[in-house]
């Protein structure tokens, strides 16, 4: 379902999540269905019939409780004073809402029951935020729309009317579609909600996370949800000499110093991002160091593991919880037997249950999530030294195996070091004193490794690589991912990475793999406006040369004839080409069925990614065969 509120007109769309039933009502001076809408709306209540939005919990469900809450008043109303009114009652909420408050009826009080799938999926989370229209980017939606009429327009005609609420009605669908990618996920929220008799079904994993840590951590302790929710530790400061494991041990010196600098260290609450950054230079490898955790690679390469040596990587199992787990640490206004008995006793348990048990998953967010939560002044488990206990010593604790590893094996080579584990080449003779090593390592920290080995490491940096293991199987992260890629995630141009991988781990031309792709959407890039800009397209159309305004979210692909596409300032006038020099773009926000070859696609912009892709990677080999 989806509502559109403007100055003098609503428009409200429902449609069945079993088949294309549509339920359309229109409040305009033109024609006014509130009758309708609120004896439909007394049908959902009494078949508990539940709504499905895209944000609707802030706002949809709104507007809906407040038609449910004044029908009587409404419906003495004529059209044009009832649109007027829920006008004015959106706004109120939007900027309500922009001003952090929280929304006047609760989950509690709504009189029809909601899924919202933006909420769901988290992404109403900065690292996250999405809008629908970047979703419908990401999913491959066939129309990609902005509202075609701004909200404060005077609606004075029919036409007015069904343009937006053609507009509505291609949101449902979407939202629909969105629906059935997360039905998986309902489900989960469904069986939880059903067990522990809280409503997740719109919860983000955190939130799922901190209801069910709650739940049990209140049947552990006797200490009352209520009681818990109202629990903090706030810190003015945190000394970090004070909180660093005395296992934390290092021979070198660069590593020595920076144990100094992080016992040096203040953390001061609310201040953090920045607060500590630090980098060594070993062994030809730039690693560095905060709050957050470590990050390092050696330089852009196609490392081959080959008859002398081979690539080995070595993951710490559920590092972060374990750390807390072992150490016996917990938030400083919990119980420390109970939280951490607590947290060790998901951990075991997700150890007994296979993988393809929802509550495999289930345990899995809890142990993630616990850790962030402690981080977020909103939790019952904030406590923001116990959040730098985990990532401090996690990052020294792991760059003690780095040093151990590139100290006592001969001719090891560093590759990557991030925040729960490395990559390094090591003669194959050493790989049992690898293991004799790792061993050891456990026993000095009480964590646990898992290992496997490389033929193939294509490292771009330590955020974007594609690993490849040794039964064939490859792990791509960044910009080379390309399958199975969640939805906030920016896809454009799908078809680089998968020629990339098909020239790297399957050894294929990846000029074929681009010429010969029937997906015309693997050729698209998608493009979204923020803050004061707009796009504009600029165009050569018979002869005449035209500047047209364009939506604030695209979807183009590289054609032989097209049009430059110009992101400018609508304060001080900058221009920024989408794609800079000779490349032309053609916009698809509505599909077009036809041919692949009938898109004219430009080959040559693809085909130049991926060769300076390749030439980085690997300089020294003569690509001019490939291509």
């Amino acid at each position: 379902m989806d509502y559109e509120t403007l100055s003098n007109c609503f428009i409200g769309v429902f449609e069945d999540v079993k088949s294309e039933e549509r339920q359309i009502f229109i409040i305009h001076h033109i024609k006014n269905d509130i009758v309708e809408l609120v004896k439909f709306l007394q049908r959902n209540i009494d078949y508990d019939e539940w709504h499905v939005s895209f944000n609707g919990l802030s706002f949809d469900s709104q507007i809906t409780e407040y038609i449910i809450r004044n029908t009587e008043e409404l419906l003495r109303m004529p059209g044009q004073e009832i649109a007027e009114t829920l006008y004015e009652r959106a706004q109120s909420i939007i900027t309500n809402q922009n001003n952090g408050q929280f929304s006047e009826f609760g989950l509690r009080d709504l009189s029809i029951r909601q899924i919202d799938v933006f909420k769901l999926n988290h992404w109403d989370n900065p690292a996250k935020r999405s809008s629908l229209k970047w979703i419908q980017f990401s999913m491959d939606w066939r129309d990609i729309v902005d509202m075609p009429i701004h909200h404060t327009t005077e609606i004075t005609s029919e036409d007015q009317i069904q343009s937006i609420l053609k507009y509505c009605i291609n949101d449902v669908r979407s939202t629909k579609q969105i629906m059935s990618l997360s039905k998986s996920q309902i489900d989960l929220r469904r069986d939880l909600t059903n067990e522990y008799n809280i409503d997740l079904y719109s919860a983000s994993e955190p939130r799922i996370s901190k209801e069910l840590f709650l739940f049990f951590l209140s049947q552990r302790t006797g200490i009352s949800k209520f009681e818990l929710r109202k629990m903090r530790t706030r810190r003015l400061k945190i000394t970090v000499k004070d909180i660093i494991l005395p296992c934390i041990n290092f021979t070198t010196a660069p590593f020595q110093k920076l144990l100094d600098r992080f016992r040096e260290a203040v953390i001061y609450p609310g201040e953090t991002k920045g607060g500590f950054k630090y980098s060594v230079n070993y062994r030809g490898v730039r690693t560095d160091f905060g709050l957050g955790g470590v990050h390092g690679a050696k330089e852009s390469k196609v490392y081959n593991a080959n008859e002398d040596m081979i690539i080995m990587t070595s993951d710490v199992t559920s590092f972060y919880p374990n750390l807390a787990i072992r150490n016996k640490w917990a938030p400083a206004h919990l119980p420390e037997r109970e939280f951490c008995s607590l947290y060790e006793w998901f951990f075991e348990e997700r150890k007994k249950i296979p993988k393809k048990d929802p509550r495999n998953y289930v345990y899995k967010i809890i142990l993630n999530s616990t850790y962030g939560l402690s981080n977020d002044e909103n939790s019952f488990l904030y406590d923001p030294e116990f959040t730098m206990r985990i990532t401090i010593n996690g990052q020294l604790s792991l760059t003690m195996l780095y040093e151990m590893i590139c100290e006592e094996i001969p001719n090891a080579v560093p590759l990557m070091q991030n925040t729960d584990g490395l990559e390094t080449m090591i003669p194959r003779k050493y790989v049992d004193k690898y293991m004799e090593i790792c061993e050891r390592w456990e026993k000095i920290t009480n964590l646990e490794l898992e290992h496997d080995r490389y033929t193939k490491l294509v490292l771009g940096d330590v955020n974007n690589y594609i690993a490849v293991t040794e039964d064939g199987k490859s792990k791509c992260k960044g910009r080379f991912e390309f399958e199975n890629l969640a939805l906030h995630k920016n896809k454009s141009f799908l078809i680089i990475p998968k020629a990339l991988h098909a020239y790297f781990v399957e050894g294929k031309n990846p000029e074929e793999v681009i010429r010969s792709g029937s997906n015309i959407y693997d050729y698209c890039g998608g493009v979204k406006i923020k803050g004061d800009w707009s796009f504009y397209e600029h165009c050569v159309d018979k002869g005449e040369y035209k500047v047209d305004k364009l939506q604030q979210t695209l979807r183009y692909y590289i054609c032989k004839q097209g049009s430059k596409v110009i992101k400018k300032n609508n304060s001080d006038g900058r221009e920024i080409q989408v794609e800079a020099g000779k490349w032309l773009q053609q916009v698809l926000n509505t599909h077009v069925d036809m041919p692949i070859e009938d898109f004219e696609i430009n080959y040559e912009y693809y085909i130049d990614r991926v060769k300076k892709e390749i030439q980085g990677l690997e300089p020294v080999i003569n690509q001019l065969s490939l291509f």
